[in-house]
């Protein structure tokens, strides 16, 4: 038995320490917001926080986590930066078929709750590695600056 935080909530499961965190989420724990997209951590589909950092699920075995860590996925994420993201994806129509969005969102996030004055080689930075196959980069640039400010007001 491995127990993991989830979402501020500690779960049990009977996995081998190997899985990836991503099968664990999704398959064990029927949290399925955060998405399967290359199986090589080179989507960002898979993004989650483990203690705060953007981690990619998929390759990430859940034996390799500590005993405290905190694991945080998209039907969990909460606070000041999360609310602000959200809110600017809507405002900016940012989604377009919204596969990758759940990443998308959780990279953003921690890129605002440690820079709430992002600039763009910060936010280019962050978001490396987070492709988005229909293209709406300038949306998710511009709903990015759209949340820092809405952070700093």
């Amino acid at each position: 038995m491995i127990r993991i935080n989830v979402n501020g909530e500690e779960r049990q499961v009977d996995v081998s320490e190997d899985m990836p965190l991503l099968w664990v989420l999704r398959d064990e724990l029927n949290m399925t917001g955060t998405k399967f997209g290359c199986g090589i951590a080179q989507c960002g589909a898979c993004t989650v926080h483990v203690d705060g950092t953007p981690t990619r699920a998929c390759q990430t075995p859940v034996g390799m986590l500590g005993p405290d860590s905190k694991v945080t996925t998209i039907e969990g994420v909460r606070g000041k930066a999360a609310e602000a993201v959200q809110a600017a994806w809507q405002k900016l129509d940012v989604v377009q078929c919204g596969y990758c969005q759940s990443g998308q969102i959780m990279s953003a996030v921690a890129l605002l709750t440690d820079n709430q004055n992002p600039t763009d080689q910060d936010i280019d930075a962050a978001m490396d590695g987070n492709v988005c196959r229909c293209a709406t980069y300038v949306r998710i640039r511009a709903a990015i600056k759209d949340a820092a400010q809405t952070m700093r007001a």
